[in-house]
Formats: structure tokens, C-alpha cells, sequence
């Protein structure tokens, strides 16, 4: 397809077929999601893929808890409209995809949350065009465990910009309607 065909076809996926995404393919987009531009060609990002069905339904539900906390500690934050399906037993935040990828960057570079944000931006098109659904899931950056990330293999020194499920989706969701650009002004 086109890469405007390929704008207007990536979607966010939040219904995904119980079919197991290769490793092999997971490496092809990331590697596709590198060629990303980056602040000084710094290329800050690292990339954590979990496949494993056992771990993600573990962060899924320590970030549930998190964030739980977190509308209780503040009940007038904009998390609080997540509250009600939060503390359903059985939501997954990451809707059952059976992959989740994170794209985290040193906490010391400047431009890391901007060059994770383009180079997941990269891998969402990449994915779209292999056939592949993907879903920004902030909500389940909420780690807090130290034994937790240390599992997935999350160095202190790094933070988690971007957390994506992954996976062949049930179908692919409508586009809804996209606003005018606001362009400020233009100066010539």
C-alpha cells in the first residue's frame, strides 16, 4: 500500500486474535522503527518485547493497581474516567494482545521522550503495514516494582515512553473523523 493509504489504515487496535505475533517479525518492525530521526542522531531508544502471557497479565494488573492509587490519592485527575473498567478483575490493559512492546530511553537524554515517541510512531506504520494492529496503552507504563522490572529487564536509568500491544487484530477499527489542521499562522 501507499503511505497515505498506510496513514489512513493504522488504527488503534484494542481486539486482538489469539495468535502469537513471531519474534522474527516483531525484530523486522523494530529494526524498521530505528530508521526513526532522532535529536542529534542520538538513537536513544531500547526496546523490551514480552510475549509471555503470565508477565503481561502480571503488569497489567500492577498497573491497574497503580493507577487505582493514584485516582484515590486524586480523584479529580484525568486517569479518574479509566477507575470503572480499572477495577474490573478481568480487564486487561493491553486487551489481550499477545505481544507488548515498550520503548523506554535514558533518563539522562534530553530528547528521549521525543525520539521514543518517533520511533514508536515507526513501529506502529511498520506493524500496520505487515498486517499487524497496534495500541499506545499508557496505562500500562504504571510499573512500580522493582522486582517487576528487573524481570523484564528495565534499567533504572531508563524510563518507559511508549508501551504498544501488539498483534493480528480481530478487525480493524473504523477512522473516525480528524479535525482541520490548526496551523497558528504562517510567516513568510
Amino acid at each position: 500500500m501507499d503511505f497515505r493509504e498506510l496513514l489512513k489504515v493504522r488504527r488503534a487496535v484494542r481486539e486482538f486474535q489469539d495468535r502469537e505475533v513471531p519474534l522474527s517479525l516483531i525484530r523486522e518492525i523494530i529494526t524498521d522503527s530505528c530508521e526513526a530521526p532522532s535529536g542529534g542522531n542520538n538513537q536513544p531508544w531500547a526496546f523490551i518485547v514480552i510475549t509471555s502471557r503470565e508477565v503481561r497479565r502480571r503488569i497489567s494488573v500492577e498497573s491497574k493497581r497503580n493507577i487505582l492509587a493514584l485516582i484515590n490519592a486524586e480523584p479529580e485527575s484525568a486517569l479518574a474516567k479509566y477507575k470503572p473498567i480499572l477495577e474490573l478483575d478481568d480487564f486487561d490493559v493491553f486487551y489481550n494482545a499477545p505481544a507488548l512492546i515498550y520503548i523506554a530511553g535514558p533518563k539522562t537524554v534530553r530528547s528521549a521522550a521525543v525520539d521514543c515517541a518517533l520511533a514508536a510512531g515507526y513501529f506502529m506504520l511498520s506493524a500496520a503495514d505487515r498486517g499487524l494492529g497496534t495500541c499506545w496503552v499508557d496505562l500500562g507504563s504504571a510499573i512500580s516494582s522493582s522486582e517487576l522490572k528487573e524481570e523484564i529487564g528495565l534499567p533504572d536509568e531508563y524510563t518507559i515512553v511508549a508501551t504498544l500491544a501488539l498483534g493480528y487484530p480481530v478487525r480493524i477499527p473504523v477512522r473516525p473523523s480528524r479535525s482541520d489542521p490548526r496551523i497558528l499562522k504562517v510567516v513568510t
